[in-house]
């Protein structure tokens, strides 16, 4: 045991404090400006692990968590800290990855822009289903672990969702293919209507088909059932062929004025709200307003939520990604939506497609990028700087790798105006950000 005094923050938002020997040690569940009783768990050199033993002086901004599970589910790392002092906190992790990781000096980072409502905020769910001691169980997945925790309720989820939860773990054990269960995914739109969708290693879809008058019944928020049979070593909860069992094939949501239809395994934002600021920032950066007359790319299109919020303002729009079934998504939401002759979807690999656009002679006077949590590929980003774009939107969910991007897109000509994150997974340590990269000689 040893005590110290917390004076950083991870990027996780665990505590981070210093040895008596002098190294950084990690603590999740402490505060910035606690002195805490900790135990070494794990030793890496130059740093360590530890847990929280006992918090000797606490700080003002520590709360009594809502949910029983806090501290052993992995699904959140701050229900313990005051919501406001998280923003802040979330803020000094992207203030702090791009001047240190960023090579920026003293970087422009707005206030968070925190949820109105940080519960009950998500409108997708993957609860995993096991066999632990004996019985199936359903719940979260415990943290940095496989192991699942039992759920009765989860305060980031949808209440229709959590209604699902518990008419699932109520007659897992009584059904025949129980074993094969491996998720229960749910979808919920902003009208409350409920997909779910039952995930197994083998094909008892027709164990699962006799469940329907029972689901309708408990559920009246179910609008959509489906079966994903997965494939043998699944990448995620729905890698597998998905079959319809009853009900409507998608559900309808809204987003910016704007409608799209969400199946099984389209991707779409988990917290529609913050998704509005985040992407009403992403505009702003990229100077898209009403009649602005802009040529716009959107280089990491997905199903064309940004680049169809784009094309309502912009002379046009042109979206490219690589994921066959994302463009095939984002052609129909524009149809749906009327943007057709606004907006076009190139299936492509980014980093060969916008040199042969260039090529043809066309010109970007903006470009908006949301990689992955990777972040863009440094090919890509050369690409951006080779087209003199003047202007760059960089959507980022994870800040280490948006500071390495930031580097490389400084080196190239461009000059970091402004960042501003966005709490898109409040209780949690994800965080997103906006940056506005402007190339020198432009606004």
């Amino acid at each position: 045991m040893e005590s110290i005094v917390v004076t950083g923050i991870g990027s996780q938002l665990q505590g981070v404090g210093r040895l008596a020997d002098g190294r950084a040690v990690f603590v999740p569940g402490a505060i910035p400006g606690e002195r805490v009783e900790i135990e070494i768990t794990r030793e890496k050199g130059r740093f360590c692990e530890a847990s929280l033993s006992a918090v000797l002086e606490p700080s003002p901004d520590r709360i009594a968590p809502i949910c029983p599970h806090a501290g052993v589910c992995g699904g959140c790392q701050a229900r313990h800290i005051r919501y406001e002092r998280t923003l802040a906190l979330k803020g000094q992790i992207v203030a702090d990855a791009l001047t240190r990781l960023g090579g920026i000096d003293a970087p422009n980072v707005l206030d968070a822009l925190g949820c109105a409502s940080p519960d009950r905020y998500r409108n997708k769910a993957e609860y995993p289903i096991a066999r632990q001691d004996g019985c199936a169980v359903i719940g979260m997945h415990a943290a940095a672990s496989k192991r699942v925790v039992p759920l009765a309720d989860c305060p980031l989820q949808a209440s229709q969702s959590v209604q699902a939860l518990e008419w699932l773990a109520a007659r897992l054990n009584g059904l025949a293919c129980a074993n094969h269960l491996r998720y229960l995914v749910t979808r919920v739109n902003r009208a409350g209507a409920l997909m779910l969708v039952f995930c197994a290693d083998a094909p008892v879809q027709g164990e699962l088909a006799p469940l329907v008058p029972a689901l309708r019944e408990s559920l009246p928020a179910l609008k959509s059932l489906y079966f994903c049979q997965l494939n043998r070593r699944p990448a995620h909860a729905l890698d597998g062929r998905c079959t319809k069992l009853w009900g409507a094939d998608a559900l309808t949501e809204t987003l910016l004025g704007l409608t799209f239809s969400v199946s099984p395994q389209s991707f779409f934002q988990v917290n529609p709200a913050q998704t509005e600021l985040l992407y009403a920032k992403a505009l702003e950066a990229a100077g898209i307003e009403p009649d602005c007359g802009l040529n716009v790319l959107d280089a990491y299109c997905g199903a064309g939520t940004i680049t169809l919020a784009a094309a309502r303002w912009a002379r046009f729009a042109t979206g490219i990604e690589i994921v066959p079934p994302a463009i095939a998504d984002a052609k129909r939401n524009a149809a749906r939506n009327g943007l057709s002759d606004r907006a076009r979807f190139i299936c492509a690999d980014a980093v060969r497609e916008i040199p042969r656009l260039l090529a043809k002679g066309e010109r970007f006077d903006a470009a908006i990028l949301d990689p992955p949590r990777k972040g863009a590929d440094p090919a890509l980003l050369e690409a951006l700087v080779a087209a003199e774009i003047p202007t760059l939107a960089y959507v980022s969910c994870n800040p280490a790798t948006l500071a390495r991007d930031v580097k490389i897109l400084a080196a190239g000509g461009y000059r970091l105006k402004w960042a501003q994150p966005v709490d898109m997974f409040p209780w949690t340590g994800h965080i997103e950000t906006v940056v506005l990269m402007s190339r020198y000689g432009s606004r």
